[in-house]
């Protein structure tokens, strides 16, 4: 039996599947996880979930995400120290990141870790898919 593939664009290849765009989302409120993973799924997306976020810099390697959403006060290490170590490799400079979060500071916060963007909790759900899919075309 022959295999024969044709292309007709270019595609990278992750665990067997054509990458396609990647959010990674962190969020300890499983509710409001899940409610984030269902309004940014759709084809041509992949949409990863973590409730904790120590592992980040292993999951950036893993997914190369297009983009990054975290929640400022997750576990273990907590938003802002896992943004700011994604941020201390060039490499990816690539990534957008927005931090979300119920603090009255958020946008401070945000502009100090060098985020591309930042929602206050409760956000507009509305709001939120503008922002994702704004950064997401840039």
């Amino acid at each position: 039996m022959e295999l024969v593939v044709h292309f007709i664009f270019p595609c990278l290849w992750l665990n067997c599947e054509i990458m396609e765009q990647c959010i990674l989302i962190y969020e300890d409120d499983r509710d409001l996880l899940e409610l984030c993973k269902i309004i940014l799924t759709e084809p041509g997306r992949t949409v990863k979930t973590f409730n904790r976020c120590e592992n980040i810099l292993m999951d950036v390697n893993t997914f190369r995400p297009d983009l990054i959403l975290m929640d400022l006060w997750i576990p273990e290490i907590g938003g802002k120290r896992a943004i700011e170590l994604v941020k201390e490799d060039k490499g990816n400079d690539h990534i957008a990141v927005i931090l979300f979060s119920a603090n009255a500071e958020i946008e401070q916060i945000s502009d100090d870790i060098g985020a591309d963007g930042f929602l206050r909790k409760p956000f507009d759900l509305m709001n939120f898919k503008k922002t994702v899919e704004k950064l997401l075309v840039n």
